[in-house]
């Protein structure tokens, strides 16, 4: 299957980043600032946390280990939802996909060279707009916190096993107790519908896009785990390794 061919890429430029994490990346994870055990004995005051996100990270402003939880406002999930439909993460992903796509010629009507490329990035990013925005639209209509937060535990396998099952699952009340989001679920497959009835080709049915959905919600769990290993903040890859403009937007420079 050609698409899956294109899931598979994406997942594998996602998935990679977090084999070469430093041991002492992922022992720390359950640190949350980052600190050390001395510094943290001469502190005795906690830090006041910010109501706001921070200018350049909205995914790493709130969402790291050993914060205590508290809803986000509809400023920080706008923060959140922007970054998320045009950050890096669906650019690469639309870039990489589209140049699978395009050395196995599908949809095959798109034809070949810079004009069958460029609409097949531009349809990848509709995708995950579509899916973006499904997910942030019927988490506000459930009342639901779809945001990722990164995992209180440390070693790789917990924390893997963290970002997957957060594919699925969001926040809820006032104690952010997880539960089962039918808008996580849902939203892969939404967006993955649209380019199937709105702009594939007409040979291109809803079964389509329901098949098309189970590789989408895999993208999003490779999302998580980007999230989680990659780029976002203290304890990932890139927390130790500056990347002009990328670090600075992700905030993965931030100790």
């Amino acid at each position: 299957m050609k698409i899956r061919s294109a899931v598979t890429a994406v997942m594998a430029c996602l998935v990679a980043g977090a084999f070469a994490l430093p041991a002492g990346a992922q022992s720390g994870a359950g640190a949350g600032t980052g600190q050390n055990s001395s510094s943290s004995q001469q502190q005795t005051t906690p830090p006041a946390q910010s109501s706001e996100p921070s200018i350049m990270s909205p995914h790493v402003a709130r969402t790291q280990p050993g914060q205590l939880y508290r809803r986000p406002t509809e400023k920080e999930k706008l923060r959140n939802y922007a970054f998320d439909t045009v950050g890096p993460y669906p650019l690469i992903g639309a870039v990489i996909a589209g140049g699978v796509q395009q050395a196995y010629g599908t949809p095959k009507e798109w034809g070949g060279g810079i004009g069958g490329y460029g609409p097949r990035v531009a349809s990848n990013f509709g995708i995950n707009l579509v899916t973006q925005t499904t997910r942030y639209g019927l988490a506000e209509i459930f009342r639901e916190d779809t945001l990722y937060y990164r995992c209180e535990c440390s070693g790789f396998g917990p924390r893997l096993g963290h970002a997957l099952i957060s594919t699925v699952t969001a926040r809820r009340g006032d104690d952010g107790h997880r539960v089962f989001s039918f808008a996580a679920l849902a939203a892969p497959y939404a967006g993955t519908e649209a380019a199937a009835l709105l702009w594939y080709p007409s040979r291109y049915e809803p079964m389509d896009g329901f098949r098309n959905g189970n590789y989408n919600l895999l993208v999003q769990a490779g999302l998580n785990v980007a999230l989680e290993f990659i780029w976002g903040g203290p304890h990932t890859l890139l927390s130790q390794h500056h990347v002009p403009v990328v670090s600075n937007v992700t905030g993965s420079n931030k100790q």
